[in-house]
């Protein structure tokens, strides 16, 4: 029984350890009417859970700013900026060490204008940006068109005296004319033209390859595994619940009560499995409270939110004490006492559920952390449902021995005698808590720019923490409520020594080794101070007809890179994946890597006219040609995007996002090769 609870704490703390076209931002555009000789143009946009769109005048260097662009306008003029509107979160972003605004959930932006004559007309777009978590859209444009009449008085006098202190046109405002010989150009297959810096030659290299790369095993989501995911951690979470010294000396107890309470041996199984069942009520419940209590918003804004994630590593830092000995976490005794009292004045099944609740009450000081450890968990991925799928595996995992010791009561005897191993596992259990605790501490440290966790830093004391685990598990460290016992079993020695191990693994990221292990938990690569992994990737083209020309010349595959100035995890594939010597050693002989900035400001020769989904749409920039090529030839628009063409702009292999995977990269890479030389 050790070794299995040896086993399910070590897939604990291992469990614990591509990209579509998306659309998380809808905006609807209207004119409103202010007064006969004024109006605003309103943007009022819809943003999903784990997104955010920038706000105005973020300045030079940082992510995209919304800005009011207009194509044409007569009958009328801009008065002001464009101004955001609504409750904006501000806070330092790490990478452009400068603070960012944004908007969650909803956004608005309002342009106002003064109409100058009795007949108005005007086009123009909104252009923001957006990001989530993991991956960034390129610059979006919403487009708006108005005409009408307006109803003042439009005399000359009116026309050229304003009312005093109006602004004339703000600088924010670029007014860009689109010719009526811009080019045209339609989404089509292999026998359409994009009409945008095609080859000369024969071979169409922006021909649509999105049916290749879905053959090729394209991936089109994870999010069906993410409930999985989370009922595992919380099931496992409920199995280490049972062997704490609150929970597993209770099972006998119970379940002999329930057989010996009637003579019917069918009905004392009857409420053993009332019993369990009544356990996973009481923690699915508590686990849609917290969506209801917090909303659906605040669970998505606490993976972000700088003071949340300071909060939840105060919290894990208190249950860790707990662990240790410190003090214990306990429910006021009249609550419990409460509940008992009335379960034995009550019969039927409001007693059972009454004893199952009394269990949750009393073994709170142990179960406690491990629940408070879960839903800090689920809660930061997003899910409005994650906290009750979480819940649902812990109550399941802690009622399951109840009902099987129930069906077969001659297990009961095989049980291991509570005693000080339990203590271990409470222990072992208080250092990860810990440990995680400082993951937390990381996204507020890296939202407020305090360089005071930087990666050494980090991993600094996770070598700590894990060298003293492997200490106490070797008896060398000793807690208040530790036994006197000097004898260390197998498994224990074993569990030291996987701690050990763990810690001395880490110690080569001190000097900037990649240590894939712990690459989701500790800071990006970019916060390393001293970094002895300088194997830095260049690339060779920025324009996609030319490095694709250029790689057909010299016989070579491509490495299709879309990136942007402001999508973050961008650069933490540059620095913790494009750094590692196999990788980068692969990317500069074997590829031509071209990057392209989706971002991009620098405006085409000529605007080009689009047409996309039924929808006309404008190209202005550098950027908006390289988004566009990224959705109209793989079907996908976040960043980072990684592909792999062969010199006809066919893919080699599947795509590959965000995933700092340094072996999974490296069989990417390697795959294309192959294929290519087929």
């Amino acid at each position: 029984m050790r070794k299995v609870c040896s086993f399910l704490l070590l897939m604990f703390v291992v469990l614990a350890a591509h990209a579509q076209i998306q659309d998380p931002v809808k905006f609807k555009t209207e004119l409103k009417t202010l007064s006969d000789t004024e109006g605003e143009i309103v943007f009022t946009g819809t943003i999903d859970k784990g997104w955010h769109v920038y706000s105005t005048d973020l300045g030079d260097g940082g992510p995209i700013s919304a800005t009011f662009n207009v194509d044409k306008m007569t009958g009328a003029e801009i008065v002001g900026k464009l101004k955001p509107v609504g409750k904006e979160v501000s806070t330092f972003d790490k990478l452009f060490e400068m603070k960012v605004r944004y908007f969650e959930n909803t956004a608005q932006f309002v342009q106002k204008i003064r109409f100058t004559a009795g007949t108005y007309d005007m086009d123009g777009y909104l252009e923001y940006g957006a990001c989530d978590d993991e991956s960034c859209l390129p610059p979006t444009q919403v487009p708006f068109h108005f005409s009408g009449k307006a109803e003042g008085d439009f005399s000359k006098e009116a026309v050229t005296a304003p009312q005093s202190g109006t602004q004339p046109a703000p600088q924010q405002a670029t007014v860009k004319t689109v010719t009526d010989t811009a080019s045209v150009a339609t989404i089509g297959g292999a026998d359409r033209t994009t009409g945008i810096n095609v080859s000369d030659g024969e071979i169409d290299l922006w021909k649509p390859v999105i049916n290749e790369l879905q053959n090729l095993g394209e991936e089109h989501s994870q999010d069906d595994m993410s409930w999985i995911y989370i009922f595992i951690t919380g099931f496992l979470g409920g199995l280490l619940a049972l062997f704490t010294p609150c929970v597993w000396p209770i099972i006998p107890m119970t379940v002999s009560f329930f057989l010996k309470r009637s003579k019917d041996k069918k009905k004392g199984i009857r409420d053993a499995w009332t019993y369990g069942a009544s356990i996973v009520v009481i923690y699915v419940t508590l686990g849609l409270a917290i969506t209801a209590i917090f909303g659906a918003s605040a669970l998505n804004a606490l993976s972000t939110n700088a003071v949340f994630n300071i909060l939840f590593c105060l919290m894990l830092i208190v249950f860790a004490a707990s662990f240790f000995g410190a003090f214990e976490i306990t429910l006021p005794s009249k609550w419990s006492n409460a509940v008992d009292s009335k379960a034995e004045s009550t019969g039927g099944l409001i007693s059972i559920f009454l004893m199952a609740f009394t269990l949750s009450l009393v073994s709170f000081s142990c179960t406690g952390p491990i629940i408070g450890f879960l839903l800090v968990q689920v809660s930061t991925t997003g899910s409005v449902v994650a906290p009750a799928i979480g819940m649902l595996g812990f109550a399941i995992a802690l009622a399951l021995p109840f009902t099987l010791f129930a069906l077969f009561p001659s297990w009961l005897k095989s049980m291991p005698k509570s005693g000080g191993w339990m203590n271990v596992i409470k222990v072992t259990l208080g250092f990860l808590e810990l440990a995680f605790a400082l993951k937390f501490l990381s996204v507020a440290d890296l939202a407020y720019g305090w360089r005071i966790l930087d990666r050494e830093t980090f991993l600094a004391l996770w070598i700590v923490i894990f060298a003293l685990l492997g200490f106490y598990l070797l008896g060398k460290i000793k807690f208040p409520h530790d036994d006197d016992s000097n004898k260390i079993g197998v498994t224990r020695f074993f569990m030291a020594l996987v701690s050990l191990a763990f810690a001395v693994y880490m110690v080569p990221g001190l000097w900037g080794a990649p240590l894939k292990a712990v690459s989701a938990f500790a800071p990006p690569m970019k916060t390393q101070d001293f970094n002895l992994y300088t194997n830095e990737v260049h690339a060779k083209f920025d324009d996609y007809d030319l490095g694709m020309e250029y790689a057909r010349l010299h016989n070579k595959p491509v490495m299709l890179d879309f990136t942007g100035y402001g999508c973050v995890n961008c650069r933490k594939m540059e620095l913790a994946v494009w750094t590692d010597p196999t990788v980068s050693k692969i990317i500069n002989d074997d590829y031509v890597l071209i990057t392209l900035y989706v971002d991009n400001k620098t405006p085409l020769t000529k605007p080009v006219k689009i047409v996309e989904n039924g929808t006309e749409r404008t190209l202005r920039t550098v950027g908006d040609k390289w988004s566009y090529l990224q959705r109209v030839k793989f079907g996908a628009n976040a960043q980072p995007f990684y592909v792999l063409l062969d010199n006809e702009g066919k893919p080699l292999n599947k795509s590959y996002a965000y995933n700092e995977d340094i072996p999974k990269y490296i069989e990417f890479l390697r795959t294309g090769l192959e294929n290519y030389r087929k």
